[in-house]
């Protein structure tokens, strides 16, 4: 395969859900991420959801290519809406679950979650589990 042929099969971007009540944690999510966390990755577009019934229909519908469920959110905890989803939608995406705190990881993998960061979000470590789980949407 030639690069050019590579590169149509590659996406121009990825979608990634962000979930939370709190606008505040959105905001760190994105910033902690930003447009490109990788240089090997397509640059990211938000979503940025703020209730449970929105991430369902926006799941539901298709093309997001990982979601960022905020653990601690109320009254819909991400835990509960990533087990909801990886249930009922075939083939669901990559969920990374924020955590109360690093102790809760059990409780993101019972939500059969792909991976769990604790609050407070360090931006480090929320790049290199975003960076690996995108890397799976990626062609070979």
């Amino acid at each position: 395969m030639t690069d050019a042929t590579a590169d149509k099969t590659r996406p121009d971007r990825l979608r990634v859900l962000v979930y939370s009540d709190d606008a505040n944690t959105r905001e760190k999510v994105i910033l902690a991420l930003g447009k490109r966390p990788h240089p090997d990755l397509p640059e990211l577009e938000y979503v940025e959801v703020a209730t449970a019934a929105v991430v369902i229909a926006q799941m539901d519908a298709g093309g997001i290519d990982l979601a960022i469920l905020d653990g601690e959110a109320v009254p819909a905890g991400g835990m509960g809406i990533a087990k909801q989803l990886k249930d009922e939608i075939d083939r669901c995406p990559p969920i990374l679950v924020l955590t109360g705190r690093p102790d809760d990881a059990w409780l993101a993998s019972w939500s059969r979650a792909e991976a769990a960061v604790p609050h407070p979000i360090d931006p480090l470590e929320l790049s290199e589990a975003v960076i690996a789980l995108l890397r799976t949407r990626l062609p070979a």
